[in-house]
């Protein structure tokens, strides 16, 4: 028996920690700045983008759009997550201070050019929405309309550009509570032929005293996700998936508690029996059950990355749960993210190395270039291709120079250091693998098997189930993500992604054992295969959820969705791929140490 490496894993179990305290502060931006106000203090608001409603990642500075701007812009400091996210805060050009009300005030005067009709107009037709952003409250609302009543042909709509917003405020003494934007539909500019016109943009503000207390005035937008008939479909999905997992679960256990202890017992008699009767089955295979696989280096960063992003996923699902990511909390997610999985690299480097040691693997530096490789390559390259199209569209996706040098200085400074700290950790550990039977120096010859058997197959049968246990929550998610619906029903979340894992590992592990009873035991990147192919089926799901259930157009929506989402469908992947083979390599040392092996 080994010992456990006990200080390199208690090293990386307080890197862990600090982790979890250093993400937390990060990202838990306090509400708002808490601000008490006097009567007639300038309150702060900010413009932060425009674009069209049904594009989530195509979005453009406000002041893009000829609008009223003030005398000096003024660029709002932000923080890396907000810049990821695509904010770029500016000042606004009305004055909403406090408790000050204002009707019909005129903001500006503007003769727009031929030229600046057609771009108000191109915007209209695409359904441009503003966001703004009023003491870290958001305002949304839409820059126009088009006129389509009675008219069928395309050519004959008319367009018209909302020249008056009036801006509703909830206060509660000194406080401010909630805010909302209405547009004037009969305040509006015709912008359907090329010529130039006149605009006179006006703006009024109400104020209105409310009982609703400060700390819950990000509540409206919590609520808006946990609404009874959604909460219906949340908990019929949870039903529906605790019903796969119970069935599934209870006909596996069963077939193969019953299956092993027949083939425990069988095993038992024919050692008892005559010595020279030829062995079938899985107890047949257990000179080559543990023989190293190919690709070993591959294999072991594979793994190594899997492990790291499924901390990842449960530290963010940490942070979720107790209140962090809560709506608008502007850049909290994107900066967790960074941060964390900056901080777990060295949980990466240590599984890989100490993985491929244990496989008698001869260069663990490679390996290691390998695992740090294997998942950020990938996302680099994709990266580096949607952000040239972000910049050729001129869109507030594209990040500017100085915050690639900030993820390059973490990259450098942070992932690859604790990269090397973890795979030297994982080497030093001196881990032998744990094999219950002696490997034989030959390997046997795969019996022939048929088609549905074979990698692919088994990959279909493996990704469906749990993917059909995740499937109603992915709506959701993808509503939120590339949309804009609220999600914030994270312990829903939580237990789906659980019931994830145990189908992920079950099903794996009984496709493992097939395969072992067909003599096949080629199983460990198999098992990989068949736990990650959900990661598969999810990115099937993208195709669907474009073509079927969103509006999404045009080539840069197209390509930031595609693309991020098979980075994302590639973690999944590496995530339960490792999931599957430590349950399989579980299962397997189990029963084969269940029988005697010579």
């Amino acid at each position: 028996m080994r010992k456990e490496p006990s200080a390199g894993r208690r090293s990386l179990l307080a890197a862990i920690a600090a982790l979890a305290i250093a993400s937390l502060a990060i990202g838990a931006r306090s509400d708002a700045s808490d601000h008490r106000y006097k009567d007639g203090e300038v309150v702060p608001l900010y413009a932060n983008k425009v674009g069209p409603f049904h594009n989530p990642s195509e979005t453009y500075r406000f002041f893009d759009l000829p609008f009223c701007s003030p005398d000096n812009v003024k660029d709002k400091p932000e923080a890396l997550g907000e810049v990821l996210n695509g904010d770029r805060l500016v000042s606004a050009p009305y004055k909403l201070n406090f408790k000050e009300e204002h009707d019909s005030k005129v903001l500006c005067s503007k003769k727009l050019s031929k030229e600046e009709v057609a771009r108000f107009r191109a915007a209209v037709k695409k359904d441009y929405y503003f966001q703004m952003y009023y003491d870290d409250l958001p305002i949304w609302g839409f820059i126009g309309k088009v006129d389509k009543e009675g008219k069928g042909d395309p050519s004959e709509y008319k367009y018209f550009l909302y020249k008056h917003i009036q801006f509703d405020i909830l206060y509660n003494k000194d406080r401010v509570i909630e805010i909302s934007a209405r547009m004037d539909p009969h305040s509006v500019v015709d912008l359907t032929e090329d010529k130039d016109v006149d605009v006179e943009f006006m703006y009024t503000v109400k104020w209105k005293e409310t009982e609703t207390p400060f700390e819950k005035r990000m509540d409206k937008y919590s609520h808006s996700s946990s609404l009874p008939h959604h909460l219906e479909i949340h908990w019929f999905s949870i039903i529906n998936s605790c019903v796969t997992v119970l069935l599934l679960t209870g006909f596996l256990a069963t077939i193969l508690m019953r299956v092993l202890k027949n083939d425990f017992v069988k095993y038992a008699q024919d050692e008892e029996a005559a010595d020279d009767q030829e062995e079938t089955g899985w107890k047949y295979i257990h000179g080559d059950v543990f023989r190293y696989p190919k690709h070993k280096s591959l294999f072991a960063a594979a793994l190594g990355s899997g492990t790291q992003l499924f901390t990842l996923t449960v530290f963010i699902f940490m942070l979720a749960l107790v209140g962090v990511f809560y709506p608008y909390n502007r850049g909290a997610l994107f900066t967790a993210l960074v941060v964390i999985y900056a901080l777990t690299s060295g949980i990466a480097g240590y599984t890989a190395t100490s993985f491929y040691c244990q496989l008698e693997g001869p260069n663990w530096v490679r390996n290691l270039l390998l695992t740090g490789c294997l998942f950020c390559g990938p996302l680099f390259l994709t990266f580096c291709f949607l952000n040239t199209v972000a910049i050729a569209y001129n869109s507030t996706a594209a990040l500017p120079f100085g915050t690639i040098v900030v993820i390059f200085l973490i990259w450098t400074l942070v992932t690859a250091p604790l990269l090397v700290l973890g795979g030297i950790a994982g080497k030093n550990s001196k881990a032998e693998f744990q094999a219950p039977c002696r490997t034989t120096k030959y390997p046997r010859e795969i019996p022939p098997l048929p088609w549905y058997r074979s990698t692919v197959p088994q990959m279909a049968m493996a990704g469906f189930l749990p993917f059909s246990a995740i499937y109603i929550e992915l709506y959701y998610i993808f509503a939120s993500v590339w949309g804009h619906r609220i999600y914030t029903i994270y312990s829903i979340l939580f237990i789906v992604f659980i019931i994830l894992l145990i189908v992920t590992a079950f099903i794996t592990v009984a496709l493992t054992y097939f395969q072992l009873a067909a003599e096949d035991h080629e199983w460990w990147w198999r098992s990989f295969l068949c736990g990650g192919s959900t990661g598969l089926f999810i990115y099937g799901y993208c195709l669907y959820y474009y073509y079927a259930r969103s509006d999404m157009s045009g080539f840069m929506q197209t390509s930031f969705f595609f693309g991020y989402m098979a980075c994302i469908c590639y973690g999944f992947f590496l995530m339960l791929g490792m999931v599957g083979f430590r349950a399989s390599l579980l299962f397997v040392r189990h029963i084969y140490k269940s029988i005697k092996c010579e």
